[in-house]
């Protein structure tokens, strides 16, 4: 998936005509600017979703990567099922590092939690996703990826209404996470360049 955050629309447009498909966004707010002007793409959030952006982002996304939350799941399977987009698809993200900076449910957090996301019929649970820590080599985010790979496969065995999906690995890192069973890749930076410094 080619992860358009910043990148201006007549950009996304040309990537669209070259045959990238699917863009990820991580804001709402933005996404609402362009999948109006690019009715032909597929769009996926890929960032955070506060609870009180959780209906628009049904409206607009076609998958949602960034579940982080027992509450958020109750509220997005609600929203899919009055608005008719159930089963809505979902990757639930993992924090497998606990880094306080990183959005997403300890492992242990969802073991607890995975019988319950399941019986939410409005959802369609995909896979996991996580984002993979910051080093100085691509080799060293394996440990995150694979750690991710492993509760998969620990809970897919218990449950089957959970996806072998795996949502991870980024421009500079993806080579690795693809060794380490990743089934969808969020590309940004090596597909558009770098982009603007960050302003509040």
């Amino acid at each position: 998936m080619a992860v358009s955050k910043s990148v201006p629309v007549d950009r996304l447009a040309d990537a669209l005509a070259a045959g990238v498909g699917v863009f990820g966004e991580n804001r709402v707010q933005e996404a609402e600017e362009k999948v109006p002007l690019l009715p032909a793409a597929r769009w996926h959030l890929v960032g955070h979703l506060q609870s009180n952006k959780a209906a628009r982002a049904v409206a607009l996304f076609e998958t949602i990567h960034s579940l982080d939350s027992p509450d958020l799941a109750r509220r997005l399977d609600r929203l899919a099922a009055a608005t008719r987009r159930a089963p809505l698809p979902v990757y639930v993200q993992v924090n497998v590092d606990r880094d306080p900076a990183k959005q997403g449910m300890l492992p242990e957090e969802l073991e607890e939690a995975i019988d319950g996301l399941a019986a939410l019929e409005g959802l369609d649970l995909r896979g996991l996703m996580t984002v993979g820590r910051e080093v100085a080599t691509a080799a060293g985010a394996r440990p995150t990826f694979a750690a991710l790979r492993r509760l998969s496969e620990r809970l897919c065995a218990s449950q089957p209404r959970l996806g072998r999906g795996l949502s991870m690995g980024m421009s500079d890192d993806f080579e690795v996470a693809v060794e380490e069973g990743a089934t969808v890749l969020r590309i940004g930076r090596a597909l558009f360049g770098e982009r603007p410094a960050a302003t509040r």
